[in-house]
């Protein structure tokens, strides 16, 4: 029996250690996996203190919502109070009542302690509870729709430094190639000096040259390096942590007109929607304010308990305890004109509100089509640029094969080679731009992502 046990136990032992390999394997193999454009959003949104705090406004929101939602419902108010009179409380008999002179009439004791219960439903407001919630609601609305502006903003900046590290890892790509040919035509180079075919300074001008290549691969080293912090910056990552992402920088040629991003700008621009929400705000302020020209009317229900002692168990004089009903009417009838400067004061919010609005749609139209010509420029120049890496390629190989038959220069060749870096650069350099053109127009319409 013992036996079996151990069996067992060494069985479940091996089990374990089987599956912890095992998942530690997938998490390696997570871990090692390049991150994907969507997988950086999804951590950056997730992380971001923008967001959160926008859920925390949104969060307080919904409660003022509620807390406006509950002023239509009864309110229950106590009041429990203790009375010292200077003396016991009376009253004086009317002359003749009681005989030719008046009377003091002891009515209760000279302490008093009263209880009092009070629920009262408010029936008629003029408004102004309806429009204090709307109010209310409109502040929620107005919460959620910051949250989306944020997220956008998240998102561009993700994109923004994830196309930044494609492109500067191109460009370091770019400096190792321009490395390796220029240590090339070196050691031609110093073959044909060897052979005494050139001068020393041609050997000497590629040499310096390649002392000039290495720094720039320096530079787009740092550059690599300064653009992943930035973007384990955006994630809230540690910010030396490594960094793997999918290579997605190619062109992808898009179809959409001016017309249809300024239109669909107006109808998804969270920037929009707010303007639009903080008018109707406005609009509702002037209800709100319109409302204290009514009356008031509320039911009130009371229930009192007293005493001459703090049990409340009554005195000779009184009852202990009753009730009463009433419908209350108040109502301000003269304030020296302070309801309608707040009417005319919520008006003149409105008029701003109805400014604000239009400065607002122009500064969207304007940043759509600075938006769009952008990506248009960035388009036309990933197609000069393609054309003129294939004629730099061609410049640099005829020139090569020129030198290595003496019948050009070192400079010939080491001119070539700056101009193919250089056509490669400009690609590369075209290409980020198209792809941050692409976010940034995203992000003037106010979508995540063309559909």
């Amino acid at each position: 029996m013992s036996r079996s046990i151990s069996v067992c136990r060494v069985h479940c032992f091996l089990c374990f250690l089987v599956l912890f390999f095992f998942q530690s394997s997938l998490k390696a193999e997570d871990q090692s996996r390049p991150l994907s454009l969507d997988e950086s959003i999804a951590i950056a949104t997730e992380k971001s203190t923008l967001i959160r705090s926008a859920d925390h406004a949104i969060t307080g929101a919904d409660y003022e919502r509620k807390a406006a939602a509950t002023d239509f419902f009864p309110k229950i108010r106590t009041i429990y109070s203790y009375t010292r009179f200077n003396q016991d409380p009376h009253m004086k008999s009317p002359a003749g009542e009681f005989g030719p002179i008046p009377v003091d009439i002891k009515t209760g004791e000279q302490d008093r302690y009263q209880w009092n219960t009070y629920l009262s439903q408010p029936l008629f407001t003029g408004g102004e509870l309806t429009s204090a919630y709307q109010i209310a609601k409109i502040g929620l609305d107005l919460a959620k729709e910051n949250k989306i502006r944020a997220k956008q903003d998240i998102i561009l900046q993700v994109k923004e430094t994830y196309f930044t590290i494609l492109k500067a890892e191109k460009i370091k790509n770019v400096a190792v190639t321009s490395v390796e040919q220029v240590k090339s035509h070196i050691e031609v180079a110093q073959a044909f000096y060897d052979q005494e075919m050139i001068p020393k300074n041609d050997l000497l001008e590629a040499e310096v040259r390649y002392a000039q290549v290495k720094q720039d691969l320096v530079r787009a080293d740092n550059g690599v390096d300064i653009a992943k912090a930035q973007f384990n910056t955006v994630l809230r990552r540690p910010i030396n942590e490594p960094v793997e992402i999918e290579d997605i920088l190619v062109y992808q040629p898009e179809t959409f007109s001016l017309e249809g991003c300024l239109d669909e700008a107006f109808q998804w621009r969270p920037e929009m929607k707010e303007v639009s929400l903080n008018l109707d705000r406005s609009q509702k302020a002037v209800t709100l304010a319109k409302s204290r020209f009514y009356p008031n009317l509320a039911l009130i229900i009371n229930y009192q308990k007293m005493g001459d002692h703090a049990g409340l168990r009554g005195n000779p004089y009184e009852d202990s305890e009753f009730w009463t009903i009433a419908p209350v009417l108040s109502w301000d009838i003269w304030e020296w004109g302070k309801k309608h400067y707040q009417v005319s004061a919520s008006r003149a919010k409105v008029a701003q509100s109805e400014e604000l609005k239009k400065q607002v749609g122009d500064i969207i139209s304007l940043e759509v089509k600075e938006a769009f010509l952008n990506l248009q420029e960035s388009e036309k120049n990933i197609l000069v640029a393609k054309t003129a890496i294939e004629q730099a390629e061609e410049n640099f190989r005829l020139n090569r094969e020129r030198y290595s038959e003496q019948m050009a220069t070192t400079t010939d060749v080491l001119d070539a080679q700056t101009l193919l870096t250089q056509a490669q650069k400009n690609y590369y350099n075209a290409l980020s731009d198209y792809h941050v053109a692409r976010a940034r127009l995203e992000r003037a319409i106010g979508k995540d992502s063309f559909q």
